[in-house]
């Protein structure tokens, strides 16, 4: 039966509604280092058209030195992407950086700069997010036949894992996981008999937008690379290599960015924020942090209670048992080991890096590009399992869409040194109390758990809808 094609699909659409309005209805806290630093060089970047920070360096301690200047020390791809939606708010509001005196406590210049980091959290990290989950959907539904277990694995990529409070700052770790999967996806079509040099496109910009918004993933993305490469070995020379230089001319574009951006903040295109890092030693271990992974932080990584995935996505256990179904099927072999190589290779920078537990946060940050890989595992699942299996698996994804509402409503960055990250700093610190940061109480006068609750009728209707999209799918 041909599948539906992707841009008339209710599904696909349903499901990137669901967890595009769940990534935005919440937020993360506008100090916090890592959001503050990108967003700081945006403002710099869109007002006085450099990238130097020096009127806010003593708000963050993630930046980076060099001369008598400070600026962000992250990848630049974040800081970029958020340059249109801070000209945007500037000329809107008619408000600029230098109209406050930057200060924690400052109120004026707290919400000037909130509204700009969750305008760029929701047309950047949550779209992204949210795409990423509606071709996760169509990936899985063509490689299994099964446009349920397609869903299932959307739901539990997008909603099911941390990938949904990471969408909710502006943090690159969501928007790379997301790229990854997208390149994933299009690489998959692209090589397959509907193949056109669209996807080429998409993948070559996937891929480089990737890099250029956290460098690691040059690293991580090679399992796509790879898998493309071996994809395209039963396609025509001369076409084979036409995809090729596209998706490479494609990528450049990030590069182009990149020398750019290094240009107009260093004044030499030959030089990296992290090559400045100012208050973080452990930085000038190895290739920026980077040396070899190590078995005990693999440990933690994957099970250790502080930063274990399966604390904070208990659904992903389920992967393994899908990937193991996949690779018997000779048509979904090179899939399954794209999945396999795509989640091992995140765990093993983050277990490489110096500073690996990510300092502030919740669950394993440098590894959640894994997630969207381990997510089409779960997907292979569901469509082999029986109903039992089924009902386990539907208990546990809804066990841990919970759980991350929770995380995203609560908190996304749990203290470094909290043991029992999850318990006490997300659920006993901050939901149980009702610290949370929703749409509606941040901006329409309500209460915290209202805003909760509105979250939850809003995304309990488009879930029904979507129940009911999945099963007249089905039923054609």
């Amino acid at each position: 039966m041909p599948v539906v094609p992707l841009r008339r699909d209710p599904v696909a659409w349903l499901i990137a509604l669901l967890v595009w309005f769940s990534c935005a209805w919440f937020g993360s806290w506008e100090f916090n280092p890592n959001n503050a630093v990108r967003m700081f060089a945006t403002l710099s970047l869109v007002e006085q058209g450099d990238a130097t920070i020096d009127e806010f360096a003593a708000l963050t301690i993630d930046k980076a030195q060099f001369g008598n200047h400070y600026y962000s020390d992250k990848a630049p791809g974040m800081t970029v992407l958020g340059i249109p939606a801070v000209a945007i708010a500037d000329r809107l509001s008619g408000q600029r950086a230098d109209d406050f005196v930057p200060g924690f406590e400052n109120r004026e210049f707290n919400r000037f700069l909130k509204i700009r980091i969750r305008l760029v959290a929701v047309t950047i990290c949550a779209v992204l997010s949210a795409l990423a989950a509606m071709l996760l959907y169509d990936l899985v539904r063509r490689a299994t036949g099964d446009g349920e277990a397609g869903a299932v694995a959307a739901l539990a990529y997008g909603l099911g894992t941390t990938i949904w409070g990471w969408s909710t700052t502006i943090f690159g770790h969501a928007p790379v996981a997301a790229l990854l999967l997208i390149a994933a996806w299009a690489v998959w079509r692209g090589t397959g008999a509907e193949r056109s040099p669209g996807h080429a496109v998409v993948a070559g910009l996937a891929l480089g937008w990737a890099v250029l918004i956290e460098h690691s993933a040059l690293i991580a993305g090679l399992p796509v690379a790879g898998f493309a490469l071996w994809r395209l070995r039963t396609v025509a020379r001369g076409e084979a290599v036409r995809t090729v230089a596209i998706a490479l001319a494609a990528g450049a574009s990030a590069l182009v960015v990149l020398l750019a951006y290094n240009l107009i903040a260093f004044g030499t295109v030959f030089r990296l924020g992290y090559s400045g890092v100012t208050d973080f030693a452990g930085m000038q271990e190895g290739l920026f942090g980077l040396t070899y992974p190590k078995p005990y932080v693999l440990y933690e990584l994957i099970l250790g209670e502080r930063r274990g995935m399966l604390w904070v996505a208990p659904i992903l256990v389920v992967a393994p048992f899908g990937l193991a179904m996949l690779v018997r099927n000779p048509a979904t072999r090179d899939l399954c080991w794209l999945a396999v190589a795509g989640a091992v290779v995140p765990f093993l920078i983050n277990a490489s890096y110096y500073y690996w537990d990510g300092g502030n946060a919740t669950g394993p940050r440098h590894a959640l590009p894994a997630v969207g890989f381990l997510c089409i595992g779960i997907g292979a699942f569901w469509a082999r399992a029986t109903r039992w299996s089924r009902l386990a698996v539907a208990a546990l994804l809804a066990g841990s869409v919970t759980l991350n509402m929770a995380i995203a409503s609560a908190e996304i960055t749990a203290p470094q040194n909290e043991p029992r990250a999850l318990a006490v700093a997300v659920f006993e610190a901050r939901f149980d109390p009702g610290y949370l940061r929703t749409v509606a109480d941040e901006w329409f006068g309500y209460t915290p758990w209202q805003g909760l609750a509105i979250w939850a009728v809003v995304a309990g209707v488009l879930t029904v809808l979507l129940a009911v999209s999945v099963r007249r799918a089905k039923g054609r």
